[in-house]
């Protein structure tokens, strides 16, 4: 399962990726709002990467929730322990839903830090 995971995430962003900078390449124009999101992501790697983890559980309960389904599973110790039940998760249309909404919800924030970033120079800042 973890191969699979790592196939059908990992693995579509990297394609893209290439794609977007094989299309920004041929293009001698200013960034797109597209390529100004993604600089904005860079630019506070940590940072989101921090962030995207409460979030991510979060929405699950949240999609949980609302689906009806158990929710003890966001609040259990990890290892070994009670198996999970059979209807746990969601489909892969509903994950990438779930991500990509994820995503878009961290731009504000991340676009703020990124501002807060470049007109001060505390050396902690560099590595958050």
């Amino acid at each position: 399962p973890s191969l699979l995971f790592l196939m059908m995430t990992l693995g579509p962003a990297l394609m893209l990726l290439a794609a977007w900078d094989g299309l920004n390449r041929r293009t001698d124009t200013l960034p797109n709002a597209v390529s100004r999101a993604l600089i904005t992501y860079g630019r506070v790697p940590l940072f989101f990467y921090l962030l995207q983890w409460p979030v991510a559980h979060g929405m699950g309960y949240l999609l949980s929730l609302i689906a009806g389904k158990d929710t003890w599973i966001f609040f259990r110790a990890p290892g070994p322990g009670p198996s999970l039940p059979l209807d746990a998760g969601f489909n892969l249309g509903v994950t990438y839903a779930a991500w990509i909404a994820g995503v878009l919800l961290l731009y504000p924030v991340c676009k703020w830090y990124a501002s807060i970033k470049s007109r001060r120079s505390d050396w902690w800042l560099s590595y958050l």
